[in-house]
């Protein structure tokens, strides 16, 4: 409970799988900030853009093309790097695409999850492994209520289902190979938002993307309620599991989700963005059959507030004024590398003094 520590991830090996998507680069660049060794393994950047190259991580990792599907190529990566703490990001992780490529976002999500444990447990210094996974994993009532880590796991596209799966593998593997050194939890956090992320059928990067061509930004479910969040919270919840699971705790599931008065909908979410982007910004509803997606999904991350001290810092405004500012900047030619590390360190310091009170 006394937060992340600096001295903990000094020198401290560490290896991310996913580490040049979004929410895998700024946890890179957090890490490495923070001194830790580093090792990625991942595909090429899904994006052109990409965070992994305007924050400046590109050059300081060989070229990334290993895929968690690759059990042998996984496990000798494991092996070279021998890591002491795992965090799994690599996955499909977008709910429409899992429409078009199925098979492919089950693979993925759910073999290569099981590649990453199966790995972990073979590979003798490793003491804590992450697995992130997703909110989607619930089975979605629509019901008022947040969801808590014991409700049940479902889906109803196949990339929360994947999640789903994801999660189960997480809980058998935890259950069937216990090591008394390894401790593995898993992560579900909710709709993250920040710089650095271009992403398609996001809402988000879709937005700022119309915007800054002076286009209207075309919203197919409005009224769809999520927890929104910047993704330097979840990212936060990630380290302060990881050093608990390397004393050899909270090997469990656990939600990092936004407090209630940041699970907006979507049409309240762009209204709030557009104040932050200024002139031009404007959204509207776009008419015919699209794909299903829930209506309504919270998260209670109780647990990670009460046993980890982890809570929410910045409110969604502050999120989204961060994320606007931080696109602006890369639409400026301006150092993002920079511009990445002064947020983390914002966040950092606020983080601190939160969990000193």
């Amino acid at each position: 409970m006394l937060g992340i520590d600096p001295a903990f991830w000094r020198g401290r090996s560490v290896l991310v799988t996913g580490h040049t998507g979004f929410k895998g680069s700024w946890l890179t660049l957090w890490l490495r900030h923070m001194g830790a060794q580093v090792t990625g393994y991942a595909l090429p950047a899904p994006t052109n853009p990409s965070l992994f190259e305007a924050a400046g991580l590109a050059g300081s990792f060989p070229q990334p093309d290993a895929d968690v599907r690759d059990y042998d190529e996984l496990r000798c990566a494991f092996a070279a790097a021998a890591p002491e703490v795992v965090f799994h990001l690599a996955a499909q992780s977008l709910v429409r695409e899992s429409y078009r490529e199925p098979l492919s976002t089950i693979a993925t999500n759910v073999l290569g999850t099981a590649n990453v444990l199966e790995a972990a447990r073979h590979t003798s210094s490793v003491r804590a492994v992450v697995v992130v996974t997703s909110d989607k994993c619930y089975e979605n009532r629509e019901w008022l209520w947040p969801y808590r880590e014991n409700e049940a796991l479902g889906g109803h596209d196949p990339y929360s289902a994947s999640k789903a799966c994801a999660e189960l593998v997480t809980a058998a593997w935890r259950a069937s190979f216990r090591r008394p050194d390894l401790a593995v939890g898993s992560a579900r956090a909710g709709n993250v938002i920040g710089g650095g992320d271009w992403a398609a059928e996001r809402l988000v990067p879709d937005a700022l993307r119309a915007w800054s061509q002076g286009e209207a930004l075309q919203v197919r479910h409005p009224g769809a309620t999520r927890p929104w969040q910047h993704v330097l919270e979840p990212l936060h919840g990630y380290l302060l599991l990881a050093q608990a699971l390397h004393r050899g705790q909270a090997a469990e599931a656990w939600n990092f989700g936004p407090g209630d008065e940041d699970m907006v909908p979507v049409g309240a979410l762009l209204d709030r963005l557009a104040a932050h982007w200024g002139s031009g910004a404007c959204w509207q509803a776009q008419g015919g059959e699209h794909p299903h997606e829930a209506s309504l999904l919270r998260l209670d991350s109780t647990k990670a507030r009460l046993k980890l001290g982890w809570k929410p810092v910045w409110s969604l405004d502050e999120a989204l004024a961060r994320t606007v500012a931080w696109h602006r900047a890369w639409l400026a030619g301006r150092d993002m590398r920079a511009q990445s590390l002064d947020d983390i360190a914002c966040y950092h310091a606020l983080a601190s003094r939160r969990s000193a009170e």
